[in-house]
C-alpha cells in the first residue's frame, strides 16, 4: 500500500499497489517549478527486504515528492481461516531527490547504479525509531534551498517559457534531415521567445497513434520536464487534439506542436492590419478542431420545458462563435485579396514589370530589398522577421537598350519546410503577390548547412500554388560566410545562378543585369 501525506501530516491519498501504480496524476499535482518540491511525501509498504527500485524512484521524481519512505514488511501471512495478517516492519529506507551538484557526487561515489544516483539519494536501512527521529520539514527546506540555488544559476529569463523539445525520427527521414528539423525547431522556439533547456529524441518505425512516442518515452519526457522545471513541451510534428490531451494528462505540462509555435511567431511579427487579420484567421482555423473533450464540465443548465439537462454546452457556444468569427475574417481577407488585385491591375496597366522575392525564411530577402532600394524594412537574424509584403521600385538597365527602366520588387513572407496548411490558406492574399508577379527571384542562404533542402522546400510550395508562378532566377546569398568548396558545389549544381552578399553589397550589379534579362524573358519569351 501507499499513503500520501502533505506537510501538515494529513493523509490526502491512499492506494493499493506500488508507488508507480498509485502515483498522483500530473495534472492533479501542484506546479511549483524546478526550484520547489510538490509538498507531498509517500509512505509505501514492500514485501521484500530491498531499497526502492528504479521504478519507484522514477515515480518519486515525476511527482517531485518531498520524500519516499519504503517500509519493508516481513513475516506477513494470512491465517487459514482468513482472519487477518500478521507481520512487522523489518527495516525502512528513505529516498529523496537531490540537486545537480549532489547528483555528480552521488554518481561518482555511490555503490548504486548511475541511473538511480543521478536523481535521488537513498539512505541505508534504518529502524522505525530512527525514521521517527527524521525531521522531514528540515530535510525538505534544505533540499528546496539547494534546488533554488541551482535554478537561479541557470539564468533563464522568468518571462520566457522553459521548453523541452521532443523529436521523433521515423523511417522516411535520414539522420541529417532529422538533425536539420530539430535544429530548425530550436530556432523557431527561440524566435517565439522560449528557452530550449533540453531535447529528447526517439527513433520509431511509425508514430504511436495515441501519444506519438511510446509509453516509456512519455514517462522519460515527464521525468525530464519535472526535473528541469519545464513549463512547455514542443513536438517536432503536428499533433492531433487527442494526442495533445493524452500527452498533457501524462506529462503534466502544456504540450504544443510545431504549427502552434509558427502561429505564435506570426502573431508576434504581424504589424499591418492585413497581417494581423490573416494571422488571426490562421489561429482560429487551427484552434477550432481542438475545442473538444471538455464535456459536462462546461455545460450550461437551463430552466423550463426543453431546457432541463445539460442544455447547450459552453463548448458548442465557443465553437459557433469561432465559426462566425472565421466567416467574418474570411470575408475581410477576400476584400483584401480584391484590393490587392486592383492594385496589381493598375500596375499592369502602367506596364511596370514586377518581381517577387521568395525564399526560405531567414534567407536575407528583406536585407536584399534594403540593399537594392533603400527600403528600410526591418531585418534581423531570426525566422519570420517580417511578414507583411513590401513593394518598392528598382531601377535596372534594359536588357536590349541598356537604358534605365523601372521594375517593382516585392518582399514576401518567408517559406518553411512543411508550411502549415492553415497558413497557406490564410496568407493566400499575400502569396498571390508571388503568382501574379512577372518573375521570381529565389534567394537562398548558402551559409545554411541545409541549403539544398531549403531549395526543394521552396520549390514544392511554389509547385502547390493554384497559379503557376513566372520564371525564376536563383540567387545564392551570404557568400561571404561560406568556404570555397560550398561555392564550387553550388556553381556546379546551379550554373545559371547569381552569387551575392546582400549585407556586404557584393554582386549586386551582376544581380541587376540578370534581373533585366529575367524580365525581358518573362515579358517576351521569344
Amino acid at each position: 500500500m501507499c499513503a500520501y501525506l502533505n506537510r501538515r501530516g494529513q493523509v490526502i491519498r491512499v492506494g493499493v499497489g506500488t508507488p508507480r501504480q498509485t502515483q498522483i496524476p500530473p495534472l492533479e499535482l501542484p506546479r511549483y517549478g524546478a526550484e520547489r518540491l510538490s509538498g507531498i511525501r509517500c509512505i509505501a509498504t514492500h514485501l521484500k527486504s530491498e531499497p526502492p527500485n528504479e521504478v519507484a524512484l522514477t515515480a518519486m521524481a515525476m511527482q517531485r515528492l518531498d520524500a519516499l519512505v519504503m517500509l519493508n514488511i516481513t513475516g506477513t501471512g494470512f491465517t487459514r481461516r482468513g482472519g487477518g495478517a500478521t507481520g512487522y516492519v523489518k527495516e525502512a529506507y528513505l529516498a529523496h531527490l537531490v540537486s545537480d551538484t549532489k547528483q555528480l557526487v552521488a554518481a561518482q561515489n555511490s555503490a548504486l547504479d548511475t541511473q538511480k544516483a543521478i536523481y535521488s539519494s537513498i539512505s541505508p536501512p534504518m529502524s522505525l525509531d530512527m525514521l521517527a527521529e527524521q525531521d522531514f520539514i528540515d530535510l525538505v527546506e534544505g533540499l528546496e534551498e539547494e534546488f533554488r540555488r541551482e535554478f537561479v544559476a541557470q539564468e533563464v529569463d522568468a518571462d520566457h517559457d522553459r521548453v523541452l523539445i521532443v523529436g521523433v525520427m521515423t523511417d522516411e527521414l535520414t539522420p541529417q534531415q532529422f538533425h536539420d528539423t530539430i535544429a530548425e525547431l530550436g530556432l523557431l522556439v527561440d524566435t517565439a521567445g522560449g528557452d530550449v533547456l533540453q531535447t529528447v529524441q526517439q527513433k520509431r518505425s511509425r508514430i504511436h497513434p495515441q501519444t506519438v512516442i511510446g509509453e516509456g518515452k512519455v514517462q522519460e519526457v515527464a521525468l525530464t520536464a519535472q526535473t528541469l522545471g519545464c513549463n512547455l513541451v514542443v513536438f517536432d510534428r503536428d499533433l492531433s487534439p487527442a494526442q495533445v490531451r493524452n500527452l498533457e494528462a501524462q506529462i503534466g505540462v502544456r504540450v504544443v506542436d510545431r504549427t502552434e509555435v509558427i502561429l505564435d511567431i506570426f502573431a508576434q511579427r504581424a504589424q499591418s492590419r492585413a497581417g494581423k487579420l490573416q494571422v488571426e484567421l490562421a489561429q482560429l482555423e487551427y484552434m477550432l478542431p481542438r475545442l473538444t473533450g471538455r464535456g459536462q464540465a462546461m455545460s450550461r443548465l437551463g430552466g423550463g420545458i426543453g431546457t432541463r439537462g445539460p442544455g447547450e454546452t459552453k463548448l458548442e457556444t465557443e465553437r459557433r462563435a469561432i465559426g462566425r468569427r472565421i466567416s467574418r475574417l474570411q470575408q475581410e481577407v477576400n476584400q483584401l485579396q480584391a484590393h490587392r488585385s486592383r492594385l496589381r491591375q493598375r500596375r499592369q496597366h502602367q506596364e511596370v514589370p514586377s518581381v517577387a522575392l521568395v525564399g526560405y525564411t531567414n534567407a536575407g530577402k528583406s536585407t536584399l530589398l534594403n540593399a537594392l532600394t533603400n527600403a528600410e524594412v526591418y531585418t534581423a537574424d531570426q525566422l519570420f522577421a517580417t511578414l507583411d509584403p513590401t513593394t518598392r521600385r528598382l531601377v535596372i538597365p534594359h536588357a536590349d537598350t541598356n537604358e534605365p527602366q523601372e521594375i517593382l520588387i516585392t518582399d514576401t513572407v518567408g517559406f518553411i519546410h512543411e508550411l502549415p496548411a492553415s497558413l497557406m490558406d490564410a496568407f493566400r492574399a499575400t502569396l498571390e503577390e508571388v503568382t501574379e508577379a512577372d518573375a521570381l527571384l529565389h534567394l537562398v542562404d548558402l551559409s545554411h548547412p541545409a541549403w539544398l533542402s531549403h531549395i526543394r522546400s521552396v520549390r514544392e510550395i511554389l509547385a502547390a500554388m493554384p497559379v503557376t508562378p513566372g520564371p525564376a532566377l536563383v540567387a545564392f546569398n551570404k557568400i561571404d560566410q561560406v568556404d570555397g568548396e560550398t561555392l564550387a558545389i553550388a556553381r556546379e549544381e546551379f550554373p545559371l545562378a547569381v552569387f551575392i552578399s546582400a549585407s556586404e553589397r557584393l554582386g549586386l550589379e551582376t544581380l541587376r543585369l540578370r534581373l533585366s534579362q529575367l524580365i525581358q524573358y518573362a515579358v517576351d519569351p521569344r
